[in-house]
Formats: structure tokens, sequence, C-alpha cells
């Protein structure tokens, strides 16, 4: 097992407070599983913030989603708008056109739309019929999903170790749970953005966990440390970012954070390239999981009543979209 995080131009790409863990030594049950643990409980703790190799995603999923997606971007816009805007199939798609989401709102902040568009799709949520091209992106769309399942149980059982509690703890609220899978296109910038306007605005993302497939670009992913200061999230291939959410957070009694952070413009005036495409998995629990604050993190009292994930969902996603 392997964690680097002290010098930002390290080889592999870490910065202070975002470590590079190898997951795999747990994931294979190998000699190192223990020090996977200690290093993302203090990670959770820290900056709740870290990359992982060693996961056994499969890249050829990986790429075939990426690739897909970013087709479907390709198209005219006037034809994606017609796509994705109903609510009647359940397990089907949904796209956000460019501005209509600004993710700062979740946190009293007014400000433009994101400059970004996204596909989305869950399982177990609402969505509309999935468009006849680019042909299988719905295939990919779920494969990718698999491989998120899977990781992302790897990382609750990493999770449990860390806190004292039985490996499968959190199993029965993840039965019927309403993860979401988003690709999002950040397009070129030809104009200059709106004042105030970012790729995405500051937030935290609001369920358990979040599994980022990221890409290098001028303008990307930025972490707010404890101390205030943005850092840019290290890019490494084949590695995922992934961060503690606001519902695991109030589970833990705020003793893990879920960190903010944005996706910044690129640099005025750069000539290069600076599309970027991103892939996020939220896991989130079932709708009737309650959130109450853990045994091991009570000590002098819980922070929070208890309440239903399906109930604070609900009241950040109104924020996000400006309604409510």
């Amino acid at each position: 097992m392997s964690v680097s995080s002290a010098n930002p131009a390290s080889s592999n790409g870490a910065v202070p407070g975002i470590p590079v863990i190898d997951v795999g030594p747990f994931i294979r049950n190998e000699t190192g599983a223990s020090a996977v643990v200690k290093a993302i409980e203090t990670a959770c703790r820290d900056t709740g913030f870290f990359l992982v190799t060693g996961h056994g995603v499969s890249p050829d999923v990986t790429s075939r989603l990426y690739n897909l997606a970013r087709a479907f971007f390709d198209f005219p816009q006037d034809w994606k708008k017609t796509i994705g805007r109903g609510t009647g199939v359940i397990g089907g798609v949904s796209f956000s056109p460019i501005a209509e989401e600004a993710l700062a709102a979740t946190l009293g902040l007014k400000t433009p739309g994101d400059y970004k568009e996204s596909l989305n799709f869950g399982e177990s949520l609402p969505g509309d019929a999935w468009p006849d091209r680019p042909d299988g992106l719905e295939q990919a769309f779920r494969d990718y999903f698999r491989e998120m399942e899977k990781l992302s149980k790897h990382m609750r059982r990493i999770f449990c170790q860390a806190i004292g509690l039985d490996q499968d703890y959190f199993e029965p609220s993840f039965e019927n749970h309403l993860s979401a899978l988003r690709v999002i296109n950040y397009p070129e910038q030809s104009e200059a953005p709106l004042p105030g306007q970012l790729r995405a605005g500051v937030h935290t993302d609001y369920g358990f966990m979040t599994i980022l497939r990221s890409e290098a670009s001028p303008g990307g992913l930025q972490v707010r440390n404890r101390n205030g200061e943005w850092l840019d999230a290290p890019s490494i291939e084949g590695a995922y970012v992934i961060n503690i959410a606001d519902a695991f957070m109030r589970w833990t009694n705020d003793e893990w954070v879920s960190t903010p952070h944005r996706v910044a413009n690129p640099p005025s005036g750069f000539k290069g390239t600076a599309r970027r495409q991103s892939i996020p998995f939220f896991l989130n629990p079932s709708k009737d999981t309650v959130i109450e604050c853990l045994k091991p993190f009570i000590k002098d009292g819980a922070k929070y009543e208890p309440i239903a994930y399906g109930e604070y969902i609900d009241l950040k996603t109104r924020q996000a979209f400006s309604k409510g």
C-alpha cells in the first residue's frame, strides 16, 4: 500500500491534504489492508478528499461511457434540449443544458448558472426515454453504474472498519439506493463567463460519497481546505477522486468532513483546448434511510436530529435548481 501527499510537484501528482491511496491491498485482503484503512480515515477527517488507485474498475467500461457521452454532447444543442426532459421513466435519462443548474445556490450564494451541461442516470431515479443515438449510450451508463456499485461497496467496508462498525453495517441502507451517475461536459469558453459564473460553483455534495473520474485540463476541480485555501485536485490517469458528502458527514457528527469544492474556469486568454469531461458517481442511500449520528461519534451528543434521506435530498435539489 502506498500513500502520497507531501509534495505538490511529486511525480504522482499528489498535493498537500489530498493523498493518493492504493486500495488494492484492502480489496484483495492482502498485507497492508490496515494501512489503507488508516490512511483513508485520516483523509476523511482532514479534507474529506483523496484519490484511489488499485480499485479494479474496468478501463474499457470507463472509456466506452466517456466516448459515447462525448458523442452525445457533440450533437446540436437544439436537439439535445429535446432529450431527457420528462420524469416518467424509472431508470431513464435526464439532460441538463448549459447554465440550468447553479450549485452555489445550495450554500445560499446567488450566481449565474454553471457553465456546463450533463447527462444523468440512476437505476432508481426518474428520467425520460433514452435517445436512439449514439448507439449503446444507455448500456454504457448501466455498465459503468455496475462498476461504481462494486467500488463503492469496497469503500463502505473500508469506512466501517475505520469507524469500528461491522463491515456490512451500511449495506441495508443501500438496498434500492438512490445513487446517480452523471457525465458532465464543460465546453470551450469562446466568450468570457458572466461575473461570478464558474464551470461549477462552490458546493458540497449531498449524499454519502462521490467517486469521480476526472481529466486534466485548464479549469479543473479545486478543493477548499480547512485554512480556506483552494487546492487544485491532482489528475492521475486511472485514479478516482473520492470525497465524503453531506449525509455521511452528518452520520459522523461532522467529524468526517464534506468539503466545499468547485470547477474553475480556464485561465483568461488561454489559447489551447480547455474542453473538459468528468464522470461523477454520487452514492446515495435509499429514500427511507434515517441519517442519525453513529454511536462511535456521539461522545458529547449528536449535533443533528435524525432525518430521512429522501427529505434531505429533496431540500438540497430544490436549492440547486432555485426552486426553494
